[in-house]
C-alpha cells in the first residue's frame, strides 16, 4: 500500500500554487513591507506563512462545521475577503502603505498577507474540497498535509529573497512597485468580489450555474 498518493499530492500542490501563486505575493509584500528593515521582513514572512497555513489547515478540518454553524456561505466568505483585499490596495494607491506596517510588521503579517492574500477563500474552499475527494485515505491525507507543508516553504523562501529584490530597486523602484501593487490587487479584489455575487445569482437562481 502506498503512503502517499503522488498523483493526488501533485493535483493538491499545483492547485494551491494557481490560487496562491507565491511569485504575485513578491511585489506585494514588498510594498506592504518596504519600511521594514531586514530581519522584521523576514519575521513578517514567516508569520504571514505560518497564519496562512494554519487558517487552511483548520479550514480543512473544521471548514464545513464553522461555515454551518455560523450560517456563513463560501461566497459570503470569498465577498469579504474581497472587500478587505480592496481596501489595503486603496492604501498603497495613495501612498498610506507606512500606515499598514505598524508593530514591527506583525499586523501586516496577519492582515492581509496571513489572510486574505495568502490563507484567503480561494485557497480554502480549494482544501476543503480535495479534503472531501481524500474519503479519509491514509495516502491521499498524508499528500494533503505534505502538500500544504511544501506549499509553506515555497511561501517563505519567496517572500523571504523579496529584500534582495527591495535592494535591487531603490526606494524609487519600491514606490512604483508599489503602485502597481496596489493596481494588482485592486483587480484580485474586484475579482473576488465578482465570483462571489456570481455565486449569490447562481444560489437564488437569477442565473445558470456555468
Amino acid at each position: 500500500m502506498n503512503v502517499v498518493d503522488l498523483r493526488f499530492l501533485a493535483g493538491v500542490f499545483v492547485t494551491l500554487f494557481v490560487i496562491v501563486d507565491p511569485p504575485g505575493t513578491v511585489p506585494i509584500f514588498l510594498s506592504l513591507t518596504r519600511t521594514m528593515t531586514s530581519k522584521q521582513r523576514s519575521r513578517a514572512a514567516m508569520v504571514a506563512v505560518g497564519v496562512a497555513i494554519l487558517i487552511i489547515a483548520s479550514f480543512a478540518v473544521f471548514g464545513r462545521f464553522i461555515l454551518a454553524y455560523m450560517h456563513i456561505s463560501l461566497p459570503a466568505l470569498q465577498f469579504s475577503g474581497g472587500l478587505l483585499l480592496l481596501l489595503i490596495s486603496l492604501q498603497l494607491l495613495m501612498g498610506k502603505e507606512g500606515e499598514l506596517a505598524q508593530s514591527s510588521g506583525v499586523n501586516v503579517a496577519l492582515v492581509p498577507l496571513g489572510t486574505p492574500l495568502l490563507g484567503g477563500p480561494g485557497a480554502i474552499v480549494a482544501m476543503m474540497l480535495f479534503v472531501d475527494q481524500s474519503h479519509g485515505e491514509l495516502p491521499r491525507v498524508n499528500a494533503l498535509i505534505i502538500a500544504l507543508v511544501v506549499m509553506a516553504v515555497v511561501l517563505y523562501v519567496f517572500m523571504r529573497f523579496a529584500d534582495v529584490i527591495a535592494k535591487i530597486l531603490g526606494d524609487g523602484g519600491v514606490t512604483l512597485v508599489t503602485r502597481i501593487s496596489g493596481v494588482l490587487l485592486a483587480a484580485i479584489s474586484v475579482q473576488m468580489l465578482f465570483d462571489s455575487v456570481h455565486s449569490f445569482l447562481e444560489t437564488w437562481g437569477v442565473i445558470a450555474a456555468s
